[in-house]
């Protein structure tokens, strides 16, 4: 199976909700990398900020679930 990886273009649900989100961009910062995350349905709203884990099966945004299928 291959390594899950957050990527640019993605779309993420949040837990216990419908909302979703787009990662529009990665970067890091000292030794953490950082998703920046826009609601696709507020488009306006203000930009969410989320630690990336590395978990055994790769990477993974804590509170979020990948809304789309395996890659």
């Amino acid at each position: 199976m291959a390594e899950r990886r957050v990527r640019v273009g993605q779309v993420w649900r949040k837990v216990g909700s419908e909302e979703t989100f787009l990662v529009t961009r990665l970067y890091t910062e000292a030794l953490a990398t950082i998703a920046v995350l826009r609601s696709t349905d507020d488009e306006q709203g203000p930009p969410i900020r989320v630690h990336v884990e590395r978990v055994a099966s790769g990477q993974n945004l804590p509170g979020y679930a990948m809304a789309q299928g395996g890659e």
